[in-house]
C-alpha cells in the first residue's frame, strides 16, 4: 500500500486471509479503515486441519517446485505457524482483536478448518457491540448474492468521505 501511495484502507480475507487481516491491524491499526474476514480459519484444540492438510499438500507440492527447501523446514515453518503457541486466530493475541479500532464482518463457516467456534472468539475478544457477523451465508445458491450485497453494503457504510 506505500508503494501505491495509499494511506488507508479496507480489507477482505478469505481463509488464511483472516489471520492476514489480524496481522495488518497489530502493525497498523490506524489504516484499516474497515475489514471483511470470511470463512476464517482458527485454532481447534481437538485437531489442527490447517497443520496436517499443509504437510499432506501444500508442503510437498512445494517442495517439488523448490529443491532448496526439505520437508523438515516445511515442519518447522508449519509448527511455528500453526502449533507453537497455537490459539485463536494464529497470528495475533486476543488483545490485538480487542483493540482493534475499525469495524469488522465476520462471515464464519463450520468446517474442519473454518471452525464456527472462532466467529465467536473474535465477537467475545473485540469491543463491545461487536456482532456484525452474517452466517450461514453459503449454505443455498441463493443466499450468495445477499452475502455480496451485504459485504458492500458494509464496506460502503464504513468508506471513508
Amino acid at each position: 500500500m506505500d508503494h501505491l501511495g495509499i494511506r488507508r484502507f479496507m480489507v477482505i480475507g478469505y481463509c488464511i486471509g483472516g489471520p492476514f487481516i489480524w496481522k495488518l491491524v497489530q502493525r497498523a491499526p490506524e489504516r484499516i479503515v474497515a475489514s471483511v474476514v470470511s470463512q476464517p480459519v482458527g485454532f481447534r484444540k481437538e485437531s489442527n486441519p490447517m497443520y496436517d492438510n499443509s504437510m499432506q499438500t501444500w508442503g510437498p507440492a512445494l517442495v517439488k517446485q523448490r529443491p532448496d527447501l526439505t520437508m523438515d523446514m516445511i515442519d518447522k515453518f508449519l509448527t511455528r505457524m500453526y502449533v507453537t503457541n497455537a490459539d485463536f486466530v494464529f497470528s495475533v493475541p486476543r488483545d490485538v482483536v480487542r483493540g482493534c479500532p475499525a469495524p469488522v464482518l465476520v462471515m464464519p463457516d463450520e468446517t474442519p478448518a473454518h471452525p464456527l467456534r472462532a466467529r465467536h472468539r473474535v465477537r467475545d475478544a473485540g469491543p463491545e457491540g461487536r456482532d456484525d457477523v452474517l452466517f450461514p451465508w453459503k449454505d443455498s445458491k441463493e443466499k450468495i448474492p445477499l452475502a455480496v450485497r451485504h459485504v458492500r453494503t458494509f464496506l460502503k457504510a464504513h468508506r471513508p468521505a
